[in-house]
């Protein structure tokens, strides 16, 4: 197993985000199942989630926790947020968030990132013989700076963030396959690329809090030794316990860049390889863009 290690250039960041996807993986999905054999693969808790009424209402609670604005989800009815932008708390990074969600696409925007519609990603290269997914992936990568396998001196974004929804599961396959295909290892692009892939469980039912929990106390709170366990850190902030913390149905992610990322004894993009597997354990949800903007040198401490 390798040494997660830093890059000698920044990293360009792609986050594919799959809202609902992850319980929908299945052993015809090889390009999802190639990239978690390659790749640091965990788990990031989320909180207790408010209600909601709709897919929109989680996908929000979702992403918001993603990059670190989850206190405010109550107030994205408002003009201004509390969380200061991307840009102002990541060193300037130039972030864009592509998606076709409208309550999605308004959330981005007042956080400061630059949102594109998906399909606008491909309408004005109708002409192109590419499949619709390969022009996708060459898009992104040409939003980052990446063309005809050539790492270029300036790129219009950091780091982009791609939003796919619910039922989608054949195209992020299909994606991460195109994508992959593109960064062959030792390629200029790999070196440079910092992909994550990050599945959600959307809607949780009473079956998934038992199926999908990540609690692994082996039997010592049977024992009556529970006030000696030590609280695992995904349930800290800081010195602090953490008030509101999921057990069931975290997030499944995998990241990986070319001699950068350590690679785990995982071989399938599922719960239980990862739970058996994963070297990244469990981290909250709301660290995750910190550990990435350390990769692109956007942040001063790792995981800061």
């Amino acid at each position: 197993m390798g040494v997660q290690s830093m890059a000698d250039k920044p990293s360009r960041g792609l986050v594919l985000y799959g809202h609902g996807l992850a319980r929908s993986v299945n052993p015809s999905h090889t390009h999802l199942h190639a990239l978690a054999a390659q790749s640091l693969c965990g788990f990031l808790s989320l909180p207790h989630l408010p209600p909601t009424e709709n897919v929109d209402g989680q996908t929000l609670g979702e992403f918001l926790n993603l990059v670190d604005a989850f206190d405010d989800f109550p107030a994205l009815n408002q003009d201004k947020l509390i969380t200061p932008s991307i840009s102002e708390r990541f060193m300037g990074v130039k972030a864009a968030l592509v998606t076709e969600n409208k309550s999605l696409k308004s959330c981005g925007d007042k956080l400061g990132l630059s949102v594109l519609d998906s399909n606008e990603l491909v309408n004005n290269d109708r002409s192109l013989a590419d499949s619709p997914v390969n022009l996708v992936a060459i898009k992104l990568l040409n939003l980052l700076g990446f063309q005809e396998n050539k790492v270029l001196d300036t790129n219009q974004f950091d780091l982009v963030f791609v939003h796919i929804g619910a039922h989608e599961q054949e195209y992020i396959n299909s994606l991460v396959g195109e994508i992959i295909s593109k960064t062959k290892p030792k390629s200029q692009i790999g070196s440079r690329l910092h992909l994550s892939v990050v599945l959600s469980y959307g809607e949780v039912s009473e079956d998934d809090k038992s199926n999908f929990t990540i609690l692994n106390n082996n039997g010592i709170m049977k024992s009556g030794l529970d006030s000696l366990y030590p609280r695992q850190s995904y349930t800290m902030k800081g010195s602090n316990p953490r008030s509101n913390v999921r057990d069931y149905c975290p997030m499944l992610f995998a990241q990986w860049q070319d001699a950068v990322t350590r690679k785990d004894a995982v071989k399938t993009f599922s719960f239980q390889d990862f739970k058996e597997n994963d070297g990244n354990l469990t981290i909250p949800a709301d660290r995750f863009l910190h550990e990435v903007a350390f990769k692109l040198w956007k942040a001063p401490k790792y995981g800061a």
